[in-house]
């Protein structure tokens, strides 16, 4: 099961976990990018509400991903995910 969520982990290109992390790490630019905003609340202890939570998720999974990625070398260039029909 855990080589399985491994080689899961390195399917995407990483250059395409780049790009989605820049991408909702940093929209909407003005007034501050929600990654930011939502870092700041948690922070501040005012991360409380449900959609709250979900737009810090939202907004930080292509990090959470590239890190779990990282921690994760032995499993690199694994991806042998089958598409069974």
């Amino acid at each position: 099961m855990m080589k399985r969520f491994l080689s899961w982990l390195h399917c995407p290109p990483m250059g395409m976990l780049l790009i989605a992390a820049v991408v909702l790490g940093a929209m909407p630019l003005k007034p501050e990018p929600h990654l930011v905003e939502k870092i700041r609340m948690l922070m501040d202890g005012a991360l409380v509400r449900p959609v709250d939570i979900f737009d810090l998720f939202w907004h930080g999974w292509p990090i959470l991903w590239i890190v779990l990625r990282l921690l994760t070398p032995g499993a690199a260039g694994q991806c042998d995910m089958e598409l069974k029909p």
